[in-house]
């Protein structure tokens, strides 16, 4: 029912959609949040602690994915019914994805401090990749690179690499700081990822 309501979701996002499909997806639409409405209040009714369960994570998501249907029309969550699929793990009692998972989450704890510490690195260089564009393209592209935080956006893009096209430096000045903060991006993409592969090698070694 998850899997078909996720489907349902994503093709009620094709634009034209004829009458008839419309409305056999606002019928199925009903019927899953019934089954999803029921199922939620009958884990509330058999859970020994039933306030633990509600305010647990897979409670809280339950409850977005059908509380918007009865109350926030202008706000659709259906997307977030996708979680509820990590529950599976236990249900089925696939043990081999619980072990990659728990491995993943030991990798992570394994290298947290380091996480941490490149965190912080990566906020100082967004932060200094902002104000260096401001002052080099402010002047002449005012529209574009208005304030700190309309470079912010231009930074982010950068030094993840994404680079979208739609704030672009057009000095000699700027168009070599960018050029700096791409090579410096390569590097905030590659080092949280060497991080968590050695961290996981270590973990399935020590296993």
């Amino acid at each position: 029912m998850i899997i078909l309501s996720i489907i349902a979701f994503s093709i009620s996002t094709i634009p034209d959609l004829s009458l008839t499909t419309v409305k056999y997806l606002r019928f199925f639409e009903i019927l899953s949040v019934i089954v999803f409405t029921i199922e939620y209040l009958l884990r509330i009714y058999i859970a020994d602690r039933k306030l633990s369960f509600i305010f647990s994570l897979y409670g809280i998501i339950d409850l977005c994915a059908i509380l918007p249907f009865y109350i926030l029309r202008s706000v659709d969550l259906r997307s977030i019914r996708i979680f509820r699929l990590f529950r599976l793990f236990r249900v089925l009692k696939i043990f081999r994805y619980n072990n990659a998972i728990k491995r993943f989450i030991l990798a992570i704890k394994l290298i947290k401090p380091e996480l941490i510490v490149f965190g912080i690195a990566a906020f100082g260089l967004l932060y200094v990749a902002s104000i260096g564009i401001y002052y080099f393209e402010h002047e002449v592209q005012p529209d574009v690179f208005a304030s700190f935080f309309h470079c912010m956006w231009w930074a982010i893009v950068t030094l993840t690499t994404v680079g979208y096209g739609d704030s672009i430096p057009i000095t000699v000045g700027g168009k070599i700081f960018t050029s700096i903060i791409m090579f410096i991006g390569l590097g905030i993409v590659a080092v949280p990822t060497g991080l968590i592969a050695s961290a996981l090698t270590r973990t399935i070694n020590n296993d």
